[in-house]
């Protein structure tokens, strides 16, 4: 899937209002070859294309978010949900629930988040992203969803590996179990950031209370995790939408000051429930 250049071509044109000469101008091309893009008669060189939308984002034209507004309004029924895919660099042949690593949040699938914002972050500092949109219905499915709890930063630690000997406790068998022979999963985002205070409760530094707590003063997005090939079959892509580096650099921004906020947040949840809950050793002893 490329991108809908010719489509995003009419829309700028749309909005800027600018004659296809004056744009070719400003774009630094000719008429003429404006005229071909537009008419499908020329192919557009990768370095046009990169010309093209970072002079839409420096107009202030967020392509991105208006398709998204867009999408969302074409959802066929209440159940449907659109979600968004940061690729690192593109979609190769049909999604499958083998592309990603094992040890990610719910082992191998293929992941989605509820965010735009959220979803370009994660993939904003490699040179060849994109965002690709999708349209999932999950009727007929069979589908788990977590919550900023307990259980769920047990999975996250588990599928991730840093559960050591606790890895073969009943506890988290008994966790494991209830996510065999599902279709997809729901739960929250869990980055970086959230992976040191995971590692703080599992290294018995924290009680479950605080970690959760802590957690959730981070203002965790959801994502989507399709486990199976059924599931896949009801995820329709819908677009792969470009990515400029001053958007990526936007976002990149954004999420320091996010964390910068949060970080406060997080001392004051790990004082505040410090006497609360229990330690990992007393859960899974």
């Amino acid at each position: 899937m490329e991108f809908n250049f010719v489509q995003d071509l009419e829309i700028v044109l749309e909005l800027t209002g600018l004659s296809v000469e004056t744009f070719a101008e400003e774009l630094g091309v000719s008429r003429m070859t404006v005229n071909n893009w537009l008419s499908g008669r020329k192919d557009i060189s990768e370095k046009n294309i990169a010309t093209f939308y970072e002079y839409t984002f420096s107009r202030g034209i967020r392509l991105n978010l208006i398709k998204e507004q867009l999408y969302r309004e074409e959802l066929k029924s209440p159940s449907e949900v659109l979600l968004f895919h940061g690729a690192k660099t593109k979609i190769e042949g049909e999604l499958r629930t083998d592309c990603s690593k094992r040890r990610n949040d719910f082992g191998a699938g293929f992941y989605c988040g509820e965010s735009l914002e959220q979803s370009a972050m994660f993939v904003a500092t490699y040179p060849a992203s994109s965002l690709y949109m999708v349209r999932f219905c999950p009727e007929g499915l069979c589908g788990k969803e977590f919550g900023v709890s307990r259980d769920w930063m047990l999975m996250i630690a588990y599928f991730r590996e840093r559960l050591g000997t606790y890895a073969d406790s009943e506890v988290i068998r008994t966790l494991v179990r209830s996510v065999e022979g599902v279709d997809y999963i729901v739960a929250p985002i869990a980055d970086n950031r959230m992976f040191e205070i995971i590692d703080q409760f599992i290294d018995g530094e924290i009680t479950d209370e605080q970690c959760r707590h802590c957690l959730s003063a981070t203002n965790l997005g959801k994502q989507y995790v399709f486990v199976t090939d059924k599931a896949l079959r009801q995820a329709e892509l819908l677009e792969r939408c470009y990515l400029t580096k001053a958007e990526k650099e936007f976002y990149l921004f954004s999420r320091q000051a996010s964390y910068e906020m949060n970080r406060d947040k997080v001392k004051v949840a790990r004082r505040q429930y410090r006497d609360a809950g229990k330690y990992i050793e007393e859960i899974l002893q």
